[in-house]
């Protein structure tokens, strides 16, 4: 399938009183987001600077392990966005770990994530509009988590209420003061908020740096990580290094752009592929 590299065109869309003028992109072939020079793709989002990165959290390294990448020190929490929005694709992306770690996480689980469906204001995770992220839907990236499920609340207008997206999840029985993890074929429940870990995120996980769980699938620090993700209308379905780690039906929404993670860990992207889902 051919290969092509993205650059921005207008958007706007409707959720919640929010508007984008053009309608979300749909792909046909492949589309990279990442072309290996720049991150003309992306708005850059950082936390107290908004489009401004004077500390170069996010920049392009010319080669690691061979290749160019795209570098997130982690310094300051934000993420890197894409200009345009998207809807029922399969978007897969090749990351790992760096060194670095910041405070306030210095010393816990590295921590990033891939966020879906943005939408809104960029920073509307805060009511004054300088928070890190948008409403949205996250496919966690943190050790011994990468593939659990976060429903991201943001605000539509300052001073307003803060609204989060829903799902439908088949989740294996709650256990007090635990997250609860996805568990194929359980009955579905409802959730307005929340997250659904995946099914082998240990119950008594810690957020220390390097933790691993007793199933786990994400690669030893250093090596390259494959996520895979369908976003396919109201359903998302999340894989980790070829191994389907979780999913959900009924989201409430459907399209918007993507977000790649700044938060507290140094990490780098390299391949991120949104593919034509098969039908």
């Amino acid at each position: 399938m051919k290969t092509t590299s993205l650059f921005p065109i207008g958007a706007l869309l409707i959720f919640v009183g929010y508007t984008f003028a053009a309608p979300p992109i749909t792909p046909t072939q492949v589309i990279s987001l990442f072309n290996g020079k720049d991150l003309s793709p992306f708005d850059v989002w950082v936390v107290d600077s908004g489009h401004s990165d004077p500390d170069h959290v996010f920049s392009v390294v010319e080669q690691i392990d061979g290749a160019p990448a795209i570098r997130v020190s982690g310094q300051h929490y934000g993420a890197v966005i894409t200009k345009d929005h998207f809807t029922n694709y399969r978007l897969i992306v090749e990351f790992r770990w760096g060194l670095l770690t910041w405070s306030p996480r210095r010393n816990s689980a590295r921590d990033s994530g891939i966020l879906l469906h943005g939408q809104g204001r960029f920073g509307n995770t805060a009511d004054d509009f300088n928070g890190p992220w948008m409403r949205s839907v996250e496919y966690q990236l943190i050790e011994g988590g990468s593939g659990d499920l976060i429903l991201v609340g943001g605000f539509d207008a300052q001073g307003g209420p803060r609204i989060s997206p829903s799902m439908t999840c088949t989740p294996e029985p709650k256990i007090e003061g635990k997250a609860q993890r996805w568990k194929p074929g359980a009955p579905s429940v409802q959730f307005p908020s929340g997250r659904m870990n995946w099914y082998g995120h240990d119950l008594d996980w810690k957020d220390v740096t390097g933790y691993r769980g007793s199933q786990e699938l994400e690669r030893p620090w250093g090596e390259w990580n494959r996520v895979e993700i369908i976003c396919d209308g109201d359903r998302v379905v999340y894989w980790l290094n070829g191994t389907k780690v979780n999913e959900a039906s009924g989201l409430s929404v459907r399209e918007g752009k993507l977000l790649f993670q700044s938060e507290g860990a140094e990490l780098f992207f390299r391949k991120i592929e949104l593919h034509p889902l098969i039908r």
